[in-house]
């Protein structure tokens, strides 16, 4: 049974279990409400990142030291999917007419970006 078990462990490497965790902390502008943001992370997964493995949610403080803050968590199914999502996201911006950029100018306008990290899960 071992040895069965040790076979599997190499045919099905561990690292194609992590999923990467797109993690973007930002705050609302004045005169954004939480509902107006989420209007644009909505039409972000529905219409941009949808085809391109990769969804977002939002996580607004209840209980935490800094009450300004939200956390945005982009999830992907691993780094090379959240690498061609942030590749195709970046070629999108050069077209000021393409979703990407009109969504960008959305967030920009209703939101600030603090900091960015990147998180891999197992």
């Amino acid at each position: 049974m071992k040895k069965i078990l040790c076979v599997a462990l190499f045919m099905f490497p561990l690292s194609a279990l992590a999923d990467h965790i797109d993690v973007i902390e930002g705050q609302l502008k004045e005169g954004c409400t939480i509902q107006q943001y989420m209007a644009i992370v909505n039409d972000f997964n529905e219409k941009w990142a949808k085809n391109q493995d990769y969804k977002a949610e939002v996580l607004f403080p209840v209980y935490s030291n800094n009450l300004k803050s939200i956390y945005w968590l982009g999830r992907s199914a691993n780094n090379a999917a959240f690498g061609a999502a942030f590749d195709q996201w970046n070629k999108d911006l050069t077209n000021p007419d393409s979703m990407a950029s009109k969504l960008s100018a959305r967030f920009a306008e209703c939101s600030d970006n603090i900091g960015r990290r990147s998180y891999m899960t197992y």
